[in-house]
């Protein structure tokens, strides 16, 4: 645990080392709230759960804390939950502690947590499986993950109706737990396609100058693993007076070789005209501002088939992909980068055969139930306390406009802005 934590922690020990002790009620302002615990295990989790605790927003019945479980790729945790200015509990603290509900969008650990838990996906549907060693399977639907330790959790959300049948196969004991409650981030990004003339304004993309965002995964078999071959045809090929290039590659890797290794490898990037988005950003503006995406079988390449951009593949290795999800759908039908035909060709060649209707059946499959994630997940965690919802419509609001290129800070790997 980092000393920001224990710090932060320690404050709270201070003032609340026995909930409901006179010593507790001396220095807290608000006592006997509801106690919900978000288990953020890496920023990747730590994002896609904020979307979820801003369904408690202005609830003064309630309070939230966070704490950070030992995670292989939780390098960045501590500074991402410093910048929300949270009570972070140290996860030996929180697991000898009882909350009302906790949430979590990764399983390690969680059978440990004395409360209702949800289980969440932390990405697009269940788009990844793994074919080998002893935890085979579809990634987020193995017994392993839906049942840590063996442990059920009071409630596992899914974003489509089609999971229900792979979650009776693959675990039919969390079956009657499975709530269809559809995708977040599918919800923000079409609340905010209207805004994408602003977006672009605000990334500088006047004159007819157009984004290219090449986005990877992680794993040996993610497009950042290419990317020592398209770096150099980003920067050779793309005229920088017609375009402007984006990275957004995922937290995992940054966290995984290190934000210094990760920036030295990057390091010729932005001095060519290429901005490299820092893994803590907000990238779901900058995908809908694109004009194309190059990108691979991760989650936010099938988020961009919501934008209406054209793309190009760089890698979909069918060994990763989940047969029947919507990855496998769009590696059969996307156009493959090709490492002949000149960037520039292909860019064109994608935009003239790109045809949004083809495209349909792909976005439907990443959820069921579209523009209705906020009512289903606050209708269940609000069950799960026993309390009655707020008295207004939990509305989806669209996203901020990014930061320009200029505010992110290479040398850092953090928007500065």
């Amino acid at each position: 645990m980092s000393a920001l934590s224990t710090t932060t922690a320690s404050r709270f020990e201070a003032a609340a080392p026995k909930e409901g002790t006179a010593e507790s009620r001396q220095w807290l302002t608000l006592v006997g709230r509801k106690k919900v615990l978000a288990v953020i295990h890496t920023v990747t989790y730590g994002k896609r759960l904020l979307d979820v605790l801003s369904l408690l927003e202005a609830d003064f019945r309630v309070q939230v804390f966070f704490t950070a479980p030992p995670h292989d790729f939780g390098d960045g945790v501590a500074a991402f939950l410093a910048r929300l200015g949270s009570v972070v509990l140290p996860w030996e603290q929180a697991t000898h502690m009882t909350f009302d509900l906790a949430l979590a969008a990764g399983p390690r650990g969680v059978e440990h947590i004395d409360a209702p838990l949800i289980t969440l996906p932390h990405g697009a549907n269940y788009l990844k499986r793994i074919t080998e060693g002893p935890h085979a399977g579809v990634a987020g639907l193995r017994r392993q993950d839906l049942l840590p330790g063996g442990r059920l959790p009071a409630a596992v959300g899914v974003p489509h109706h089609a999971d229900l049948s792979e979650l009776a196969r693959n675990c039919p004991e969390a079956h009657p737990l499975a709530h269809v409650i559809g995708d977040p981030v599918h919800d923000r990004i079409t609340a905010s396609l209207p805004l994408r003339a602003a977006y672009r304004r605000a990334l500088g993309l006047g004159h007819g100058r157009k984004l290219v965002v090449a986005v990877s995964t992680w794993g040996a078999h993610s497009a950042f693993g290419r990317f020592d071959a398209l770096l150099p045809r980003l920067i050779g090929e793309l005229p920088p007076d017609r375009y402007r290039t984006a990275l957004l590659v995922h937290p995992n890797v940054w966290a995984g070789h290190g934000a210094y290794q990760v920036r030295s490898w990057l390091a010729h990037c932005d001095h060519r005209g290429i901005g490299i988005v820092p893994p803590e950003a907000d990238w779901r503006s900058i995908l809908i501002a694109a004009d194309w995406i190059i990108g691979d079988h991760g989650s936010v390449t099938l988020y961009g088939t919501l934008t209406g951009a054209p793309m190009l593949l760089a890698t979909s290795p069918e060994q990763e992909i989940n047969p029947s999800s919507p990855a496998a759908a769009l590696a059969a039908h996307a156009p493959a980068l090709s490492p002949t035909h000149p960037l520039a060709d292909q860019l064109a060649y994608a935009a003239e055969e790109y045809r949004p209707e083809d495209y349909a059946p792909i976005r439907s499959r990443i959820t069921s139930e579209p523009g209705r994630f906020n009512r289903n997940m606050r209708r269940l965690m609000y069950d799960l306390l026993g309390m009655g919802q707020p008295a207004h419509e939990p509305v989806t609001l669209p996203l901020p406009e990014p930061p320009p290129p200029g505010a992110w800070d290479p040398a850092r790997g953090e928007a500065s802005a």
